[in-house]
């Protein structure tokens, strides 16, 4: 029985019943016409460098049942910088498309990219599996926010060359919490890497821990009725993950390592290949990779996967702020920590993430209906103040970081080491404590409008509130700006 959800979700989650009955009512296909109840899994290269690209074909995947909706299968949302697009042959109609952005998106944005330096890097669409031959198109964003198709082929489901890979025989599946109907649920799949086989036990442990942080969270917890958690492990030959800045490198089922586009904390992996075919075991619309590690550092691009290490202290937090990521296309909110993106928003355009804005949006402030009576836009804050203190401890904390990847590589005594780990966390907590004190003092913290800084950009984009976990660090809640766009994404999946 599924649990009540708030007005909102429920009012759109009518809409979204409506047009499916619209579209009924109009003679389109229902999803039995056109799809088997199971799901395709197009794998692609994608390589180039800034204002370059090329997509070429890699394999073609059949696997167990859609997870998605039933209902939603073309693209409302219009987030993301990339649009994976399914074309039937014969009718000319689109039957799927799905935003999303990629690793190869962000890489464009770097400055060695921005040189003509060029990577290749391995992606996936996942849509339910159609009846009948289909043009597979990509459609990538261009800086005035227009849409151009950059790759295209047709792809037949019932070639003789699409795979059907059994699941990996050593694979752990742990389900935390299933809701019911896939296709009438979120499903979310925790992907164990860095666990060994006999850190089976710890990786069942970790899910449950993080599946009930996420379900006790607004606005999941209102959703909790309509959202499933399971975990998937393949046992890695080593634990934790690969530290390049520290000399460190472990042999990892799923490939993440600290470093990913030259950033210290920012926690990716490359190998999406091993990702997909552990993600495969169970049902999932939402990827989170799980690292076993104690180190402060996550990632999250939307529609393709987030990041998180397993026990950090702030854990808890990166896991829900990179689901934010993830899951709902949000986007960060501060701006004076390192980043390896130029121009990751460019000027003069709207972002499309619905939690930041650069006051372009067309009939005022994004979320104009949610602002506070009488709040400004721009919304006056102490940011001078604000910016002195954070650059101190940003400083601080790069020397600290420094500091460690010295020590490591240099193989000092652990002893030596483990001090400058603690002090780092110790700073961390301590800036943290200070800073949601000192939010507390301006009494600002309930007033929706729009506070600059966001972004990355110190200047000229703006967010919600004053602060917010994909603002500042804690388990703390969303802004009206960000909660708002969670329900929007997530209504497109429980229907």
């Amino acid at each position: 029985m599924h649990r009540a959800i708030p007005a909102a979700t429920a009012a759109l989650f009518l809409l979204l019943s409506a047009l499916g009955t619209a579209s009924a009512a109009t003679g389109a296909p229902a999803f039995a016409d056109r799809f088997h109840d199971e799901t395709l899994r197009v794998d692609y290269f994608h390589t180039g460098a800034a204002g370059e690209e090329i997509v070429a074909l890699d394999r073609v995947h059949r696997q167990g049942t859609w997870a998605g909706s039933l209902v939603h299968l073309v693209d409302c949302l219009d987030l993301g910088r990339y649009l994976a697009v399914a074309t039937d042959v014969a009718s000319g109609e689109v039957i799927f498309s799905r935003g999303f952005d990629s690793y190869f998106g962000e890489w464009a944005t770097t400055g060695p990219a921005s040189e003509g330096v060029r990577r290749t890097y391995h992606e996936s669409v996942l849509m339910p599996l159609p009846k009948a031959p289909i043009r597979f198109s990509l459609e990538a964003r261009r800086a005035d926010g227009t849409m151009a198709e950059v790759f295209a082929q047709e792809i037949d489901p019932a070639a003789v060359e699409v795979r059907r890979d059994p699941a990996p025989a050593d694979a752990v599946v742990v389900e935390a919490a299933v809701a019911g109907d896939p296709h009438a649920c979120l499903d979310i799949a925790i992907l164990g890497e860095g666990y060994t086989a006999a850190e089976a036990g710890k990786f069942d442990r970790d899910v449950r821990r993080f599946a009930g942080i996420l379900l006790g969270q607004e606005p999941f917890r209102s959703l909790s009725g309509r959202l499933s958690v399971r975990g998937v492990m393949v046992p890695s030959q080593q634990s934790g993950c690969d530290e390049p800045e520290r000399g460190v490198h472990r042999n990892t089922a799923l490939g993440c390592t600290f470093n990913s586009l030259g950033s210290e904390r920012y926690l990716l992996t490359e190998d999406n290949r091993a990702l997909r075919e552990v993600a495969a075991c169970v049902p999932y619309d939402v990827v989170s990779l799980m690292v076993n590690h104690t180190r402060y550092g996550g990632g999250g691009i939307y529609n393709l996967f987030n990041t998180f290490t397993s026990d950090n202290q702030w854990s808890p937090y990166v896991f829900v702020h990179e689901f934010g990521h993830g899951f709902a296309g949000l986007a960060d909110e501060y701006y004076s920590s390192s980043t390896a993106y130029n121009d990751f928003y460019p000027r003069g355009v709207e972002p499309r993430e619905r939690n930041i804005t650069a006051l372009l949006a067309p009939g005022g402030l994004k979320w104009g209906d949610l602002a506070t009576p009488g709040a400004a836009a721009p919304t006056a804050w102490p940011k001078a103040e604000h910016d002195a203190a954070d650059a101190v401890y940003q400083q601080r904390r790069g020397e600290n970081t420094d500091l460690i990847a010295k020590l490591m590589r240099g193989g000092a005594p652990q002893a030596e080491v483990d001090a400058a780990l603690a002090a780092g966390e110790e700073l961390s907590l301590v800036h943290q404590q200070e800073l949601d004190a000192w939010f507390a003092k301006t009494g600002l913290g309930g007033i929706v409008g729009a506070f600059e800084g966001a972004g990355y950009c110190s200047e000229g984009m703006y967010r919600a509130q004053l602060d917010c976990i994909m603002f500042t660090k804690g388990l703390k809640s969303f802004c009206a700006a960000c909660t708002r766009g969670i329900r929007e994404v997530a209504a497109t999946y429980t229907e």
